[in-house]
């Protein structure tokens, strides 16, 4: 056999079988239910992956909500655009990062008042998809109670589904979560002091 039929041959056969592993895959993950999906890590991208997301369940005609802690007042494209969809509800934390306001118990009462509106939605059937923006950070400055929300997790509808960002996820999130991806850093055009683009990082 010629080599380079030979080869042909050789791929075609690999396919066959990576596509026998996939589709016998697809077959047995037949559970449906609401996910969480934890998206952590210090590298840019969560919250763009997250609201990815949101496009998706929008695609479908879902009822999104979306939560935004640490960076609520800062103006972004996302935020225009979602202004306009009917199925999009957002809450924003009406504080700026937490290195702007310098107080940490106004920033813990924002935060708790911030959680209480995600609990009612996390409580709230008709909610598909819930996005929980920054709030490991809220976890790891000690601003909301862990369990407090590990229990609003683990007690939502069963078909809800809801996205975490944020770095520096706690072990209890990563254990509670049935997807966690770790975004890493590896350059940052700031960082080259290129200030935040419109439309890229706003």
């Amino acid at each position: 056999m010629p080599e380079d039929q030979s080869k042909d041959t050789s791929y075609k056969q690999r396919m066959q079988r990576k596509k026998a592993h996939i589709d016998s895959r697809i077959e047995e993950a037949n559970i449906d239910k609401g996910i969480i999906v934890l998206l952590t890590g210090n590298g840019k991208g969560k919250s763009s992956s997250a609201l990815g997301m949101v496009c998706r369940a929008l695609g479908y005609d879902m009822k999104v909500a979306i939560v935004k802690f640490l960076k609520g007042v800062q103006d972004t494209g996302e935020d225009a655009f979602l202004a306009k969809q009917s199925n999009v509800q957002t809450v924003f934390m009406k504080t700026g990062f937490t290195w702007d306001t310098q107080d940490k118990e106004y920033d813990t009462a924002m935060a708790v008042e911030t959680w209480t509106k995600a609990e009612k939605y996390l409580n709230d059937w008709l909610i598909d998809l819930v996005v929980l923006d920054e709030l490991t950070y809220m976890i790891s400055y000690k601003y909301l109670d862990e369990q407090q929300i590990l229990t609003a997790l683990n007690n939502r509808p069963k078909n809800q589904h809801v996205v975490i960002t944020g770095r520096a996820a706690s072990e209890s999130l990563v254990d509670i979560a049935d997807t966690v991806s770790e975004v890493k850093d590896i350059k940052h055009a700031f960082r080259e002091n290129i200030k935040a683009q419109k439309g890229i990082d706003v």
